[in-house]
């Protein structure tokens, strides 16, 4: 509905996919409420709770851009991540329980409720900021329903929500860093996970610098987030692929074809938004639309 929204009746099919979307939102989150209620614990404690966690997230982030533009982005975008991680939380769940006994060193409320929570929303975010540049790619690329405004608009959500995931992605690994001086006697050991987190950090860091010294513009952060999503994937999924470091915790032995796929997908969407502007749909209207009247005249 989202998307037929800019095609035409616009205001009452975004009325409508808002609130549908709202209404899963609050399902979803009586589904993690019980989960907290019945295991006693924080959101996250595995695999699984990450990517109910994570949907649940972007969900939230994408309904309050929603209501600040008022467009259907926000409720698409709550839409693609709430179905991408529920395909994915039932592929997690299919070893069987899902409210396992917690490991040793991670028999902690303390740290799960904030370590891994301020990781994991720092996750969604920066899923939500790459599936946005998606967005703005694709409409851009093989539609011509994208204007000047909107481009502008789009940044501004992707710019927006950078800023969210670089500052909960750092505080969540500085975190992280107190969590393993106290149980390993070390700040930071370049164990596989603390460098996939930092990577996150400094991606994101590098997308928000790049804008400050006015090397991107809203095409160039769309590009580059879209990469922050193989960069998250990594963290999330990779470094438990490798079986090595302290923090492997769910070895899966199916999940790298997928993996792959993914990060094969991300980079064909990273081509197709370094094609030449005049190859865009959106940018070669918005260049017909601004031919000076004397030029059409004669």
């Amino acid at each position: 509905m989202a998307c037929l929204a800019w095609l035409g009746w616009a205001q009452p099919l975004r009325r409508a996919a808002f609130w549908l979307a709202l209404g899963t939102l609050v399902v979803h989150t009586f589904a993690l409420g019980s989960r907290m209620y019945l295991q006693g614990r924080p959101p996250v404690t595995n695999l699984y709770s990450s990517a109910v966690f994570i949907g649940w997230v972007l969900g939230i982030l994408a309904l309050i851009l929603e209501k600040l533009y008022r467009d259907g982005t926000g409720t698409l975008m709550t839409a693609v991540g709430g179905f991408l991680t529920l395909i994915l939380a039932h592929n997690l769940a299919s070893g069987g329980d899902t409210l396992e006994m917690m490991q040793a060193v991670l028999d902690t409320n303390f740290w799960l409720a904030t370590h891994v929570t301020c990781i994991t929303i720092g996750y969604s975010s920066t899923f939500l900021a790459g599936f946005l540049g998606i967005l703005f790619i694709l409409r851009g690329v093989f539609t011509a329903s994208v204007d000047k405004e909107e481009y502008k608009k789009l940044g501004r959500m992707i710019y927006g929500i950078l800023c969210f995931a670089t500052l909960f992605s750092f505080t969540g690994t500085v975190l992280g860093g107190i969590w393993a001086d106290q149980s390993w006697g070390r700040f930071w050991g370049w164990d596989t996970k603390e460098n996939g987190a930092l990577i996150i950090v400094l991606w994101n860091a590098l997308i928000l610098h790049a804008r400050w010294g006015g090397l991107v513009q809203q095409r160039g952060i769309a590009v580059m987030s879209v990469f922050g999503n193989v960069v998250t994937s990594w963290s999330w999924f990779g470094v438990n692929l490798l079986s090595v470091g302290l923090h492997s915790y769910g070895f899966m032995s199916g999940a790298v074809f997928w993996l792959v796929m993914f990060v094969i997908s991300q980079l064909a969407v990273m081509g197709l938004g370094m094609l030449p502007p005049r190859l865009w749909r959106s940018l070669e209207t918005l260049e017909t639309k601004h031919v000076p009247e004397e030029a059409t005249t004669h």
